[in-house]
């Protein structure tokens, strides 16, 4: 015998309407109540049923994940309310119950099991107790899954990548348990899949799910109509009037000719915003437009020409700090973005102006910027002064910029009565090429970037030098490819973070301070406080910067899962280590181990991590938001 379960039959049939009879019941106790209380000018309301009495008390004896189900859909729950419902009506009630509760064991895949609903007698208190008894029997498990696919991805080759994706990423495969829900999300998700890239109007023709119950099997076939394949035409703006429609196509750089994608439009908008020229863009594709030229939307609300922001703002690498910014997109005269912030943190301060011109066709863009700063590392005080020159370009994958640089700093021994001046001139190269599933919340990929410098060491001691940081961030995920897609996110991932650098002069005194190294804090070695790590003097850490760094650090990251179903919450468990040298062969590395939780909050990952500094044998809290790289 087989059953068959058709896509019209979202729930498996398991809601049923009320019955007639109590629905007039309702109705009339209903109605009389609000006569009477008109009548008689009584006020009070009715008693509820979560304060008040109640018809039955409900007991359900089954494995957590069915009784939770029950207790949360089980129609009999609502006549609990209905005080006045006499035995006869509640033994009807308890007749329909058994078919209600089949159904809903129905959708976790139990097709034979055994129901038992009986009303006891009164106890003590005079309360009517319902007990409903399951042994859910065998889980149905799918036997076969078909996936059928028809329109223009057949007969393109460029799609044959996309065409496997969509195969690799379905979920529910051969020996898995079957339940609607996890039905239902690989549905979507293969959906979803076809939907991202080229087939805008992808659509479900027909879905099965046929169950026979002697084998406790399930086959499933899915078919997917692609229709046709969809290519960027032009783009269409609406909202812009102050910076000009050419400015939007620039920052959103869709190119005529190119296959659609879903990603491509929200990385569009995501430049639109970040851009400071708007404050907000919606970008979508005119499906019912010629597929080879396919006309893209795009609405965008401008930014005022002028912005004053004020933030507060906490970390535990920082503490409390404030900031003031002031913001002028178009300065007179020359048309370029103008940016200037005042910080204000625990153990520093400064003053940043940064001035970027707009995109060019090759969008690259001009920028200039001056940064002074003050700071507190530890027993030294550090005042410094940098200034650039260059051009600058981002993308969802890479970013770069070169740029001529002249730093000075003034740095204070106050123990000592000690204090430097140090100047350089730098010519410098720096990227950050990425290579994500998605931000900010990535589960596989990888990140490399880098800044290189060359330049020259002024003042008394001059002198040429060179310098180089590098750092990379590799995301691995843990399940195998054979696995279920809800097996393979819940296996986790392991997250590599390395970081390398180093200052090649004769005398690294010569150098400004911030030019050399120092490591710790949230993002680099935790179980330390931010930049603590530096040269080690007998064996003993100083806040003494270096002229070579290296840090390493490896996490596992792992969903937290509630009632069988992925949440927003991660845990944690990870190991770092760093150090900062004047010399490679004398690297002491300091490690940190901890503990931590990850939350894909609104704003972006929230990082919470108790980590314990092995040489300082202390526990540090440390908190972060955001992804950056």
């Amino acid at each position: 015998m087989a059953v068959v379960l058709a896509r019209s039959s979202h729930a498996l049939g398991y809601i049923r309407r009320h019955m007639v009879l109590t629905f007039f019941r309702l109705l009339a106790a209903s109605s009389l109540m609000v006569v009477c209380a008109q009548v008689l000018g009584q006020t009070e309301a009715p008693e509820s049923s979560s304060g008040g009495a109640s018809a039955f008390e409900l007991k359900i004896v089954a494995p957590d994940a069915i009784a939770k189900l029950l207790e949360r859909h089980l129609e009999l729950q609502r006549y609990r309310v209905l005080t006045d419902l006499s035995e006869a009506e509640i033994q009807n009630l308890l007749s329909d119950a058994q078919q209600n509760a089949a159904d809903l064991l129905a959708t976790l895949g139990y097709f034979s099991p055994t129901i038992q609903i009986q009303l006891l007698p009164v106890d003590a208190s005079g309360h009517r107790l319902v007990q409903v008894d399951v042994k859910p029997g065998t889980q149905v498990r799918v036997r076969s899954v078909n996936l059928l696919l028809s329109g223009a991805i057949m007969q393109d080759a460029a799609a044959q990548l996309q065409r496997q994706s969509i195969q690799d990423l379905w979920s529910q495969t051969s020996g898995e348990p079957f339940s609607q829900s996890a039905w239902d999300a690989a549905k979507e998700q293969a959906l979803k899949q076809l939907l991202s890239k080229r087939f805008a109007m992808a659509r479900i023709t027909s879905a099965r799910a046929e169950v026979d119950p002697q084998t406790a099997s399930v086959d499933l076939e899915l078919q997917l109509d692609s229709g046709p394949a969809y290519q960027i035409g032009s783009l269409e703006v609406q909202g812009s009037q102050r910076y000009g429609d050419d400015l939007v196509r620039r920052f959103a750089r869709l190119l005529p000719g190119q296959d659609y994608a879903l990603s491509e439009l929200v990385q569009a908008q995501q430049r639109l915003t970040d851009s400071g020229y708007f404050d907000s863009a919606y970008l979508s594709l005119d499906s019912s437009s010629d597929p080879a030229h396919a006309v893209v939307h795009a609405l965008v609300k401008e930014a005022s020409m002028q912005k004053a922001v004020l933030g507060i703002g906490a970390s535990t690498d920082t503490g409390a700090r404030w900031s003031a910014e002031h913001s002028y997109n178009q300065v007179p005269g020359i048309d370029w973005r103008a940016v200037n912030k005042l910080t204000m943190a625990r153990d520093s301060k400064s003053f940043a102006s940064d001035w970027t011109s707009q995109p060019s066709e090759g969008r690259w863009r001009w920028a200039a910027s001056a940064l002074f700063t003050q700071d507190t590392i530890g027993a030294i005080e550090v005042s410094g002064q940098r200034y650039r020159f260059g051009r600058l370009t981002t993308d969802a994958a890479l970013d770069q910029s070169y740029y001529l640089q002249f730093e000075q700093t003034d740095t204070a021994y106050p123990s000592l009565g000690q204090n430097t001046t140090n100047e350089a001139a730098s010519a410098n190269y720096a990227f950050a090429w990425r290579n994500f599933d998605s931000t900010p919340f990535p589960s596989r990929g990888w990140g490399l970037g880098g800044e290189l410098s060359a330049g020259s060491v002024l003042g008394s001691d001059q002198e040429p030098y060179a310098r180089a940081l590098l750092h990379a961030l590799v995301y691995q995920p843990l399940g195998q490819n054979q696995d279920s897609l809800f097996a393979r996110q819940h296996a986790g991932r392991l997250v590599y973070r390395a970081q390398a650098g180093g200052v090649f002069v004769n005398n690294a005194t010569s150098v400004p301070f911030n030019q050399l190294f120092l490591t710790g804090g949230d993002t680099t070695v935790r179980g330390y406080s931010y930049d603590e790590i530096g040269v080690t003097h007998n064996g003993i850490l100083s806040a003494d910067s270096g002229r070579y760094l290296a840090t390493g650090g490896i996490e596992w990251q792992r969903p937290i899962v509630r009632n069988g179903l992925l949440t927003d919450w991660e845990s944690a468990v990870f190991v770092d280590t760093g150090a900062v040298a004047n010399r490679v062969e004398e690297f002491s590395f300091k490690s940190g181990v901890g503990v931590g939780a990850r939350w894909k909050s609104p704003v972006g990952p929230l990082q919470i991590d108790l980590a314990y500094g092995v040489e300082t044998q202390a526990l540090r809290l440390h908190l972060n938001v955001g992804f950056v790289f």
